[in-house]
Protein backbone atom coordinates (compact mmCIF):
# COMPACT_ATOMS: atom_id res chain seq x y z
CA UNK A 1 0.00 0.00 0.00
CA UNK A 2 1.07 3.13 -0.84
CA UNK A 3 1.70 6.77 1.14
CA UNK A 4 -1.00 8.09 -0.48
CA UNK A 5 -3.65 4.82 -0.22
CA UNK A 6 -2.96 5.01 3.58
CA UNK A 7 -4.96 8.52 3.69
CA UNK A 8 -7.91 6.90 2.44
CA UNK A 9 -10.35 4.75 4.92
CA UNK A 10 -12.51 2.39 2.99
CA UNK A 11 -16.04 1.90 4.44
CA UNK A 12 -17.56 -1.74 4.96
CA UNK A 13 -18.89 -3.35 1.87
CA UNK A 14 -22.37 -3.76 3.92
CA UNK A 15 -23.02 -0.08 4.67
CA UNK A 16 -22.28 1.12 1.14
CA UNK A 17 -24.80 -1.39 0.08
CA UNK A 18 -27.24 -0.04 2.71
CA UNK A 19 -26.53 3.77 1.65
CA UNK A 20 -27.41 5.60 -1.85
CA UNK A 21 -24.78 7.53 -2.82
CA UNK A 22 -25.90 11.07 -3.43
CA UNK A 23 -26.18 12.35 -7.03
CA UNK A 24 -24.72 15.46 -6.26
CA UNK A 25 -21.47 16.98 -4.40
CA UNK A 26 -22.26 18.65 -1.56
CA UNK A 27 -22.76 22.76 -1.57
CA UNK A 28 -20.10 23.28 1.22
CA UNK A 29 -21.70 26.65 2.39
CA UNK A 30 -24.79 25.00 3.85
CA UNK A 31 -26.02 21.41 3.65
CA UNK A 32 -27.25 18.61 6.01
CA UNK A 33 -24.26 15.44 5.82
CA UNK A 34 -24.94 13.09 4.24
CA UNK A 35 -25.13 10.01 5.88
CA UNK A 36 -21.66 9.20 5.05
CA UNK A 37 -19.88 12.00 6.04
CA UNK A 38 -21.75 11.31 9.14
CA UNK A 39 -20.47 7.58 9.69
CA UNK A 40 -16.94 9.06 8.40
CA UNK A 41 -17.18 12.00 10.91
CA UNK A 42 -17.83 9.73 13.77
CA UNK A 43 -15.06 7.50 13.25
CA UNK A 44 -12.60 10.24 12.73
CA UNK A 45 -13.73 11.89 15.98
CA UNK A 46 -13.47 8.34 17.70
CA UNK A 47 -9.57 8.27 16.42
CA UNK A 48 -8.79 12.04 17.96
CA UNK A 49 -10.27 10.37 21.04
CA UNK A 50 -7.95 7.86 21.09
CA UNK A 51 -4.99 9.45 19.16
CA UNK A 52 -1.69 9.30 21.39
CA UNK A 53 0.76 11.61 22.22
CA UNK A 54 -0.38 14.20 20.01
CA UNK A 55 1.05 17.37 21.62
CA UNK A 56 -2.50 19.89 20.67
CA UNK A 57 -4.50 21.41 23.14
CA UNK A 58 -7.99 21.06 22.14
CA UNK A 59 -8.73 22.72 25.22
CA UNK A 60 -11.04 19.63 26.19
CA UNK A 61 -9.16 18.10 29.42
CA UNK A 62 -7.26 21.64 31.88
CA UNK A 63 -4.07 19.38 32.53
CA UNK A 64 -1.79 21.56 30.56
CA UNK A 65 -1.15 25.00 30.59
CA UNK A 66 -0.94 25.32 26.93
CA UNK A 67 -3.46 27.91 25.24
CA UNK A 68 -6.75 25.72 23.69
CA UNK A 69 -6.66 25.83 20.17
CA UNK A 70 -9.36 23.92 18.95
CA UNK A 71 -9.82 23.20 14.86
CA UNK A 72 -12.09 22.46 12.27
CA UNK A 73 -11.62 19.29 10.57
CA UNK A 74 -13.18 17.68 7.41
CA UNK A 75 -14.17 14.27 5.58
CA UNK A 76 -14.41 13.67 1.99
CA UNK A 77 -16.15 10.79 0.70
CA UNK A 78 -14.33 9.63 -2.43
CA UNK A 79 -14.14 6.89 -4.73
CA UNK A 80 -10.64 5.48 -5.69
CA UNK A 81 -9.45 4.95 -9.27
CA UNK A 82 -11.16 1.26 -9.06
CA UNK A 83 -14.31 2.65 -7.96
CA UNK A 84 -13.66 1.47 -4.43
CA UNK A 85 -15.64 3.84 -1.64
CA UNK A 86 -14.20 5.24 1.22
CA UNK A 87 -13.12 8.91 3.28
CA UNK A 88 -10.07 11.04 3.43
CA UNK A 89 -9.94 13.07 6.76
CA UNK A 90 -7.81 16.83 7.33
CA UNK A 91 -7.42 19.13 9.65
CA UNK A 92 -7.41 23.25 9.05
CA UNK A 93 -4.50 24.78 9.36
CA UNK A 94 -1.12 23.03 11.21
CA UNK A 95 -1.93 20.27 14.05
CA UNK A 96 0.77 20.14 17.01
CA UNK A 97 2.84 22.63 14.83
CA UNK A 98 3.04 19.47 11.89
CA UNK A 99 1.59 19.22 8.73
CA UNK A 100 2.50 15.72 8.84
CA UNK A 101 0.04 13.31 10.25
CA UNK A 102 -0.23 9.71 9.14
CA UNK A 103 -4.11 9.51 8.42
CA UNK A 104 -4.26 13.14 6.77
CA UNK A 105 -3.91 14.29 3.86
CA UNK A 106 -0.84 16.41 3.32
CA UNK A 107 -1.53 20.80 2.94
CA UNK A 108 -1.55 21.74 -0.39
CA UNK A 109 2.01 23.34 0.42
CA UNK A 110 3.81 22.24 3.22
CA UNK A 111 5.92 25.24 4.00
CA UNK A 112 7.41 23.45 7.13
CA UNK A 113 9.29 21.06 5.22
CA UNK A 114 12.78 20.75 6.18
CA UNK A 115 15.15 23.63 4.76
CA UNK A 116 12.02 24.90 2.91
CA UNK A 117 12.01 28.58 1.57
CA UNK A 118 9.25 29.49 4.34
CA UNK A 119 11.49 28.06 7.20
CA UNK A 120 15.04 29.68 5.77
CA UNK A 121 13.21 33.29 5.35
CA UNK A 122 11.04 32.79 8.39
CA UNK A 123 14.39 32.67 10.43
CA UNK A 124 15.54 35.37 9.21
CA UNK A 125 12.11 37.40 10.18
CA UNK A 126 12.88 35.64 13.53
CA UNK A 127 16.16 37.44 13.74
CA UNK A 128 15.16 40.83 12.55
CA UNK A 129 12.09 40.31 15.26
CA UNK A 130 14.96 39.41 17.91
CA UNK A 131 17.27 42.12 16.85
CA UNK A 132 14.19 45.48 17.50
CA UNK A 133 13.41 42.99 20.88
CA UNK A 134 17.28 43.24 21.88
CA UNK A 135 17.65 47.56 21.02
CA UNK A 136 14.19 47.80 22.43
CA UNK A 137 15.03 45.61 25.70
CA UNK A 138 18.58 47.89 25.94
CA UNK A 139 19.28 50.07 28.74
CA UNK A 140 21.04 52.04 26.94
CA UNK A 141 18.40 52.90 24.11
CA UNK A 142 15.81 53.12 27.72
CA UNK A 143 18.35 55.83 28.81
CA UNK A 144 18.90 57.38 25.46
CA UNK A 145 15.02 58.61 25.75
CA UNK A 146 15.21 59.46 29.52
CA UNK A 147 18.59 61.39 28.95
CA UNK A 148 16.31 63.18 25.68
CA UNK A 149 13.33 64.10 27.35
CA UNK A 150 15.50 65.27 30.66
CA UNK A 151 17.53 68.05 28.70
CA UNK A 152 15.01 68.87 26.74
CA UNK A 153 12.74 70.01 29.99
CA UNK A 154 16.04 71.34 31.41
CA UNK A 155 16.66 73.22 28.56
CA UNK A 156 13.48 74.72 28.50
CA UNK A 157 13.40 75.38 31.90
CA UNK A 158 16.83 77.11 31.82
CA UNK A 159 15.96 79.11 28.92
CA UNK A 160 12.42 80.36 30.52
CA UNK A 161 13.91 81.63 33.54
CA UNK A 162 17.05 83.60 31.58
CA UNK A 163 14.01 84.88 29.51
CA UNK A 164 12.27 86.22 32.41
CA UNK A 165 15.25 87.62 34.02
CA UNK A 166 15.90 89.23 30.68
CA UNK A 167 12.83 90.75 30.65
CA UNK A 168 13.06 92.14 34.09
CA UNK A 169 16.58 93.30 33.66
CA UNK A 170 14.94 95.18 30.26
CA UNK A 171 12.21 96.42 32.53
CA UNK A 172 14.45 98.10 34.91
CA UNK A 173 16.08 100.07 31.90
CA UNK A 174 13.37 101.57 30.62
CA UNK A 175 12.88 102.52 34.25
CA UNK A 176 15.96 104.07 34.26
CA UNK A 177 15.68 106.06 30.41
CA UNK A 178 12.35 107.31 31.82
CA UNK A 179 14.31 108.92 34.90
CA UNK A 180 16.91 109.68 32.37
CA UNK A 181 14.68 111.44 30.71
CA UNK A 182 13.70 113.63 33.33
CA UNK A 183 17.34 114.62 33.99
CA UNK A 184 19.06 117.70 32.80
CA UNK A 185 22.72 116.48 33.05
CA UNK A 186 23.14 115.48 29.32
CA UNK A 187 26.40 114.65 29.30
CA UNK A 188 26.03 112.77 32.42
CA UNK A 189 22.80 110.49 31.08
CA UNK A 190 24.67 110.01 27.99
CA UNK A 191 27.20 107.90 29.50
CA UNK A 192 24.30 106.08 31.14
CA UNK A 193 22.40 105.38 28.43
CA UNK A 194 25.64 104.12 26.59
CA UNK A 195 25.84 101.36 29.63
CA UNK A 196 22.13 100.63 29.27
CA UNK A 197 22.62 99.31 25.76
CA UNK A 198 25.93 97.36 26.85
CA UNK A 199 24.15 95.84 29.54
CA UNK A 200 21.19 95.07 26.27
CA UNK A 201 24.03 93.63 24.26
CA UNK A 202 25.15 91.54 26.91
CA UNK A 203 21.65 90.01 28.04
CA UNK A 204 20.76 89.45 24.41
CA UNK A 205 24.95 87.61 23.97
CA UNK A 206 23.97 85.42 27.15
CA UNK A 207 20.46 83.81 25.97
CA UNK A 208 22.03 83.59 22.46
CA UNK A 209 25.02 81.61 24.19
CA UNK A 210 22.92 79.74 26.12
CA UNK A 211 20.56 78.86 23.71
CA UNK A 212 23.47 77.57 21.82
CA UNK A 213 24.98 75.56 24.34
CA UNK A 214 21.76 73.62 24.82
CA UNK A 215 20.99 73.31 21.21
CA UNK A 216 24.38 71.09 21.03
CA UNK A 217 23.07 69.17 24.08
CA UNK A 218 19.70 68.28 23.10
CA UNK A 219 21.00 67.87 19.69
CA UNK A 220 23.72 65.06 20.92
CA UNK A 221 21.04 63.85 22.69
CA UNK A 222 18.72 63.46 19.85
CA UNK A 223 21.43 61.89 17.59
CA UNK A 224 21.89 58.75 20.15
CA UNK A 225 18.20 58.27 20.46
CA UNK A 226 18.01 58.73 17.00
CA UNK A 227 20.11 55.95 16.27
CA UNK A 228 18.48 53.70 17.88
CA UNK A 229 15.45 54.94 16.61
CA UNK A 230 16.56 54.48 13.08
CA UNK A 231 17.94 51.05 13.57
CA UNK A 232 14.03 50.14 14.42
CA UNK A 233 12.72 51.73 11.87
CA UNK A 234 15.31 50.22 9.43
CA UNK A 235 14.95 46.55 10.79
CA UNK A 236 10.87 47.01 10.54
CA UNK A 237 10.89 48.49 7.26
CA UNK A 238 12.86 45.53 6.14
CA UNK A 239 10.50 42.80 7.78
CA UNK A 240 7.95 43.94 6.15
CA UNK A 241 9.16 43.78 2.48
CA UNK A 242 10.19 40.33 3.53
CA UNK A 243 7.40 39.40 4.89
CA UNK A 244 5.26 40.61 1.58
CA UNK A 245 7.70 39.03 -0.26
CA UNK A 246 7.35 36.00 1.46
CA UNK A 247 3.05 36.18 1.18
CA UNK A 248 3.52 36.22 -2.71
CA UNK A 249 6.07 33.61 -3.09
CA UNK A 250 3.72 31.64 -0.84
CA UNK A 251 0.74 32.36 -2.70
CA UNK A 252 2.35 31.30 -6.01
CA UNK A 253 2.76 28.07 -4.48
CA UNK A 254 -0.58 27.17 -3.29
CA UNK A 255 -1.70 25.84 -6.69
CA UNK A 256 -5.08 24.34 -7.02
CA UNK A 257 -6.35 21.92 -9.19
CA UNK A 258 -10.01 20.85 -10.37
CA UNK A 259 -12.07 18.13 -11.94
CA UNK A 260 -10.36 19.29 -15.41
CA UNK A 261 -6.85 19.30 -14.00
CA UNK A 262 -6.71 23.12 -14.59
CA UNK A 263 -4.22 25.10 -11.62
CA UNK A 264 -5.03 28.57 -10.11
CA UNK A 265 -2.83 30.01 -7.87
CA UNK A 266 -4.43 31.77 -4.59
CA UNK A 267 -3.36 35.25 -5.91
CA UNK A 268 -5.17 34.71 -9.75
CA UNK A 269 -8.22 33.26 -7.51
CA UNK A 270 -8.22 36.15 -5.15
CA UNK A 271 -7.34 38.97 -7.16
CA UNK A 272 -11.11 39.49 -9.35
CA UNK A 273 -12.30 39.36 -5.18
CA UNK A 274 -13.23 42.26 -3.47
CA UNK A 275 -10.15 41.21 -1.26
CA UNK A 276 -8.06 41.77 -4.23
CA UNK A 277 -5.33 39.01 -2.61
CA UNK A 278 -5.51 36.37 -0.30
CA UNK A 279 -6.57 36.70 3.16
CA UNK A 280 -4.08 35.50 6.04
CA UNK A 281 -4.51 31.43 6.10
CA UNK A 282 -5.87 31.27 2.65
CA UNK A 283 -5.96 27.85 1.69
CA UNK A 284 -5.24 26.00 4.42
CA UNK A 285 -8.61 25.12 5.27
CA UNK A 286 -10.05 21.21 5.36
CA UNK A 287 -11.89 21.10 2.34
CA UNK A 288 -9.61 22.62 -0.50
CA UNK A 289 -7.00 20.38 0.99
CA UNK A 290 -9.27 17.10 1.14
CA UNK A 291 -10.33 18.04 -2.96
CA UNK A 292 -7.01 18.93 -3.64
CA UNK A 293 -5.71 15.87 -2.79
CA UNK A 294 -8.78 13.40 -4.60
CA UNK A 295 -7.80 15.60 -8.11
CA UNK A 296 -4.65 14.76 -7.64
CA UNK A 297 -4.83 10.78 -7.14
CA UNK A 298 -8.00 11.00 -9.63
CA UNK A 299 -10.19 9.93 -6.74
CA UNK A 300 -13.72 11.57 -7.07
CA UNK A 301 -15.19 13.45 -5.13
CA UNK A 302 -18.77 12.57 -3.49
CA UNK A 303 -19.72 14.34 -0.48
CA UNK A 304 -17.59 16.67 2.22
CA UNK A 305 -18.53 17.83 5.57
CA UNK A 306 -16.16 19.79 8.51
CA UNK A 307 -16.84 19.78 12.51
CA UNK A 308 -15.04 21.11 15.06
CA UNK A 309 -13.06 19.40 17.74
CA UNK A 310 -11.74 21.11 20.95
CA UNK A 311 -13.05 24.39 22.83
CA UNK A 312 -14.44 26.92 21.09
CA UNK A 313 -12.81 30.35 20.47
CA UNK A 314 -13.70 33.44 22.89
CA UNK A 315 -14.65 35.07 19.65
CA UNK A 316 -16.65 32.42 17.36
CA UNK A 317 -19.53 30.45 17.94
CA UNK A 318 -18.64 26.74 17.82
CA UNK A 319 -19.38 23.64 19.39
CA UNK A 320 -17.58 20.53 19.69
CA UNK A 321 -18.86 17.77 17.35
CA UNK A 322 -20.71 20.19 15.31
CA UNK A 323 -21.21 20.05 12.03
CA UNK A 324 -20.24 23.50 9.96
CA UNK A 325 -20.00 24.86 6.48
CA UNK A 326 -16.82 25.60 4.92
CA UNK A 327 -15.80 29.22 5.89
CA UNK A 328 -16.86 31.70 2.84
CA UNK A 329 -14.58 34.34 3.04
CA UNK A 330 -11.57 31.74 2.59
CA UNK A 331 -12.70 29.40 0.92
CA UNK A 332 -15.15 30.47 -1.35
CA UNK A 333 -13.36 31.70 -4.09
CA UNK A 334 -11.20 28.36 -4.19
CA UNK A 335 -13.86 26.18 -3.96
CA UNK A 336 -15.54 28.15 -6.85
CA UNK A 337 -12.50 27.20 -8.86
CA UNK A 338 -12.29 23.48 -7.54
CA UNK A 339 -15.71 22.31 -7.83
CA UNK A 340 -16.38 23.94 -11.56
CA UNK A 341 -17.27 21.11 -13.63
CA UNK A 342 -19.07 19.27 -11.46
CA UNK A 343 -22.60 18.16 -9.95
CA UNK A 344 -23.35 20.35 -7.26
CA UNK A 345 -26.26 20.74 -4.57
CA UNK A 346 -27.70 23.52 -5.23
CA UNK A 347 -27.27 26.59 -3.44
CA UNK A 348 -30.87 26.71 -0.93
CA UNK A 349 -30.54 30.28 -0.27
CA UNK A 350 -31.11 30.99 -4.14
CA UNK A 351 -34.45 28.60 -3.93
CA UNK A 352 -37.32 30.21 -4.97
CA UNK A 353 -39.31 30.91 -1.40
CA UNK A 354 -42.47 28.94 -0.62
CA UNK A 355 -45.52 31.27 -1.94
CA UNK A 356 -48.03 29.65 0.47
CA UNK A 357 -45.95 31.11 2.78
CA UNK A 358 -48.39 34.46 2.79
CA UNK A 359 -48.11 37.91 4.32
CA UNK A 360 -50.62 38.71 7.19
CA UNK A 361 -51.81 42.46 7.46
CA UNK A 362 -52.56 42.74 10.72
CA UNK A 363 -53.05 47.04 10.88
CA UNK A 364 -53.02 49.36 8.26
CA UNK A 365 -54.14 52.79 7.53
CA UNK A 366 -52.98 55.30 5.64
CA UNK A 367 -49.51 55.94 7.14
CA UNK A 368 -48.47 52.46 7.61
CA UNK A 369 -48.90 49.01 7.84
CA UNK A 370 -48.23 46.02 10.47
CA UNK A 371 -47.03 42.95 8.45
CA UNK A 372 -46.83 39.61 10.15
CA UNK A 373 -43.81 37.89 8.44
CA UNK A 374 -43.54 34.22 8.13
CA UNK A 375 -40.23 32.36 8.59
CA UNK A 376 -38.18 32.06 5.68
CA UNK A 377 -39.06 34.86 3.58
CA UNK A 378 -36.88 37.67 3.44
CA UNK A 379 -38.04 41.21 4.82
CA UNK A 380 -36.28 43.29 1.44
CA UNK A 381 -34.79 40.95 -2.35
CA UNK A 382 -31.33 39.73 -1.99
CA UNK A 383 -28.87 39.61 -4.86
CA UNK A 384 -30.05 36.86 -6.16
CA UNK A 385 -33.93 36.51 -5.34
CA UNK A 386 -36.38 38.97 -5.35
CA UNK A 387 -39.10 37.30 -3.49
CA UNK A 388 -39.62 39.47 -0.30
CA UNK A 389 -41.93 41.34 1.88
CA UNK A 390 -41.18 44.44 -0.09
CA UNK A 391 -41.87 42.75 -3.64
CA UNK A 392 -44.82 40.92 -2.26
CA UNK A 393 -46.30 44.47 -1.17
CA UNK A 394 -45.28 46.39 -3.91
CA UNK A 395 -47.16 43.92 -6.29
CA UNK A 396 -50.03 44.66 -4.33
CA UNK A 397 -49.42 47.67 -2.92
CA UNK A 398 -50.08 49.39 -6.77
CA UNK A 399 -48.35 53.29 -6.76
CA UNK A 400 -47.56 53.32 -3.50
CA UNK A 401 -43.98 52.45 -2.37
CA UNK A 402 -43.28 50.48 0.67
CA UNK A 403 -40.65 51.79 2.62
CA UNK A 404 -39.03 49.27 5.05
CA UNK A 405 -38.60 50.77 8.23
CA UNK A 406 -37.10 47.68 10.17
CA UNK A 407 -36.14 44.47 9.08
CA UNK A 408 -36.13 41.05 9.98
CA UNK A 409 -33.67 38.03 9.50
CA UNK A 410 -34.91 35.30 6.47
CA UNK A 411 -35.40 32.77 9.26
CA UNK A 412 -37.37 34.92 11.81
CA UNK A 413 -40.86 35.11 11.65
CA UNK A 414 -43.12 38.07 13.39
CA UNK A 415 -44.05 41.51 13.13
CA UNK A 416 -42.18 44.22 10.65
CA UNK A 417 -42.94 48.12 10.48
CA UNK A 418 -43.76 48.97 6.47
CA UNK A 419 -44.24 52.84 5.85
CA UNK A 420 -45.98 54.30 3.27
CA UNK A 421 -44.58 57.91 3.19
CA UNK A 422 -41.23 59.21 3.00
CA UNK A 423 -42.00 61.46 6.15
CA UNK A 424 -43.64 58.03 8.24
CA UNK A 425 -40.73 56.43 7.60
CA UNK A 426 -38.11 58.84 8.78
CA UNK A 427 -40.03 59.14 11.71
CA UNK A 428 -40.30 55.30 12.69
CA UNK A 429 -36.69 54.99 11.52
CA UNK A 430 -35.83 57.58 13.98
CA UNK A 431 -37.93 55.90 16.65
CA UNK A 432 -36.22 52.98 16.06
CA UNK A 433 -32.98 54.44 16.02
CA UNK A 434 -33.39 56.14 19.29
CA UNK A 435 -35.07 53.36 20.96
CA UNK A 436 -38.24 54.13 22.44
CA UNK A 437 -39.85 51.05 20.06
CA UNK A 438 -40.42 48.86 22.86
CA UNK A 439 -39.81 45.18 21.24
CA UNK A 440 -40.24 41.12 22.55
CA UNK A 441 -39.32 38.24 20.58
CA UNK A 442 -39.87 34.91 21.82
CA UNK A 443 -37.85 32.09 20.93
CA UNK A 444 -36.85 28.41 21.60
CA UNK A 445 -33.46 27.35 22.97
CA UNK A 446 -31.76 24.08 22.47
CA UNK A 447 -30.83 23.62 26.33
CA UNK A 448 -32.82 23.94 29.73
CA UNK A 449 -31.71 26.76 31.11
CA UNK A 450 -31.30 27.47 34.66
CA UNK A 451 -31.56 31.06 35.93
CA UNK A 452 -35.00 32.99 35.40
CA UNK A 453 -33.71 35.88 34.18
CA UNK A 454 -30.62 38.22 32.90
CA UNK A 455 -29.61 40.66 30.72
CA UNK A 456 -26.98 39.58 28.42
CA UNK A 457 -24.15 41.91 26.95
CA UNK A 458 -21.48 41.06 24.26
CA UNK A 459 -19.25 43.62 22.01
CA UNK A 460 -20.36 42.24 18.60
CA UNK A 461 -18.73 42.57 15.16
CA UNK A 462 -19.03 41.25 11.78
CA UNK A 463 -16.37 38.31 10.40
CA UNK A 464 -14.81 39.52 7.41
CA UNK A 465 -14.48 36.22 5.99
CA UNK A 466 -17.57 34.72 6.77
CA UNK A 467 -20.26 36.98 6.67
CA UNK A 468 -22.76 37.36 7.40
CA UNK A 469 -21.22 35.74 11.05
CA UNK A 470 -20.81 38.03 13.78
CA UNK A 471 -18.00 37.85 16.80
CA UNK A 472 -17.28 38.73 19.63
CA UNK A 473 -14.09 41.28 20.10
CA UNK A 474 -13.34 43.30 23.22
CA UNK A 475 -11.62 45.80 21.12
CA UNK A 476 -13.96 46.56 17.99
CA UNK A 477 -17.09 45.11 18.72
CA UNK A 478 -20.27 47.61 19.37
CA UNK A 479 -22.20 47.14 22.49
CA UNK A 480 -25.45 44.68 22.27
CA UNK A 481 -27.39 44.04 25.27
CA UNK A 482 -30.37 42.15 25.69
CA UNK A 483 -33.02 41.37 28.78
CA UNK A 484 -34.19 37.62 28.92
CA UNK A 485 -36.86 35.71 30.70
CA UNK A 486 -37.99 32.55 31.03
CA UNK A 487 -41.36 31.24 29.96
CA UNK A 488 -40.75 27.49 30.57
CA UNK A 489 -38.11 24.55 30.14
CA UNK A 490 -38.03 21.03 29.60
CA UNK A 491 -35.39 18.65 29.36
CA UNK A 492 -34.46 19.24 26.27
CA UNK A 493 -35.34 22.83 25.56
CA UNK A 494 -36.59 26.58 26.87
CA UNK A 495 -38.70 28.79 25.90
CA UNK A 496 -37.28 32.31 26.08
CA UNK A 497 -38.75 35.91 26.05
CA UNK A 498 -35.74 38.58 24.79
CA UNK A 499 -36.41 42.08 24.87
CA UNK A 500 -33.28 43.54 22.98
CA UNK A 501 -32.31 46.99 23.97
CA UNK A 502 -30.06 47.35 21.16
CA UNK A 503 -30.30 46.62 17.62
CA UNK A 504 -27.29 44.54 16.30
CA UNK A 505 -26.60 42.04 13.65
CA UNK A 506 -27.82 38.54 14.96
CA UNK A 507 -27.71 39.88 18.44
CA UNK A 508 -30.95 37.51 19.70
CA UNK A 509 -29.19 34.36 17.83
CA UNK A 510 -25.63 35.71 19.02
CA UNK A 511 -26.36 35.92 22.52
CA UNK A 512 -28.12 32.71 23.10
CA UNK A 513 -25.55 30.75 21.68
CA UNK A 514 -22.27 32.39 22.72
CA UNK A 515 -20.46 30.81 25.71
CA UNK A 516 -20.63 33.88 27.45
CA UNK A 517 -24.56 34.23 26.68
CA UNK A 518 -26.99 31.62 27.49
CA UNK A 519 -24.63 29.56 25.99
CA UNK A 520 -27.59 27.68 24.24
CA UNK A 521 -28.35 27.91 20.39
CA UNK A 522 -32.07 29.06 19.14
CA UNK A 523 -33.45 25.40 17.91
CA UNK A 524 -32.85 25.29 14.08
CA UNK A 525 -29.86 28.04 14.11
CA UNK A 526 -28.05 27.43 11.02
CA UNK A 527 -25.33 29.81 11.39
CA UNK A 528 -24.60 29.25 15.57
CA UNK A 529 -26.38 25.96 15.88
CA UNK A 530 -27.85 23.32 14.05
CA UNK A 531 -29.93 23.55 11.05
CA UNK A 532 -33.88 22.34 11.32
CA UNK A 533 -37.13 22.90 9.58
CA UNK A 534 -37.45 26.67 10.72
CA UNK A 535 -35.59 28.94 13.46
CA UNK A 536 -37.34 29.33 15.95
CA UNK A 537 -37.25 32.91 16.92
CA UNK A 538 -39.99 35.01 16.93
CA UNK A 539 -40.72 39.23 16.73
CA UNK A 540 -44.00 38.75 19.14
CA UNK A 541 -44.74 42.32 20.12
CA UNK A 542 -44.10 46.24 18.83
CA UNK A 543 -45.16 49.30 20.70
CA UNK A 544 -44.23 52.55 19.28
CA UNK A 545 -45.82 56.27 18.85
CA UNK A 546 -47.84 56.75 15.99
CA UNK A 547 -46.39 59.38 13.90
CA UNK A 548 -49.62 61.52 13.58
CA UNK A 549 -51.95 60.92 16.36
CA UNK A 550 -48.89 60.11 18.79
CA UNK A 551 -51.05 57.86 20.65
CA UNK A 552 -49.14 54.56 22.05
CA UNK A 553 -49.92 51.47 19.29
CA UNK A 554 -49.20 48.20 20.61
CA UNK A 555 -49.32 44.70 18.14
CA UNK A 556 -48.84 41.07 19.39
CA UNK A 557 -48.72 38.10 17.55
CA UNK A 558 -47.95 35.13 19.25
CA UNK A 559 -45.36 32.35 17.88
CA UNK A 560 -46.81 29.08 16.74
CA UNK A 561 -44.08 27.05 18.25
Amino acid sequence: MNINEQKITYFPESLIKEIALPERFTFPFYYEPHSLTKYAAAELQQYLETLPDLDHNFGLTNDTDEPAIGKMFGVLVVADQMGKVGYLSAFSGKLADSNDHQKFVPPVFDMLTENSFFLQEQDIIDAINREIENIQSDINYANAKVDLDRLTEQSGQELSALKQQLKINKEHRKLRRDELALSAEIQDNTQIEAELAKQSHYDRHCLRVMKEEWKAKVNEAQGKWEAYEKRIESLKNERKERSAALQGQLFEQYSFLNKAGVKKSLQDIFTPTAFGRPPAGAGECATPKLLQFAFTNNYRPIAMAEFWWGAAPKSEIRQHKQFYPACAGKCKPILAHMLEGMPVDENPFLLPTDERAWIEIIYEDDYFLIVNKPEGLRSVPGVDIEDSVYSRLKSTMHDTEPLMVHRLDMGTSGLLVVAKIPEIHKQLQKQFLERVVSKRYTALLSKPILEPTGTISLPLTADPFNRPRQLVCMETGKPSVTKWQVIETNATTTKVHFWPLTGRTHQLRMHSAHELGLNAPIVGDDLYGTAGDRLYLHAAYLSFVHPITKERMTFEVAEDF
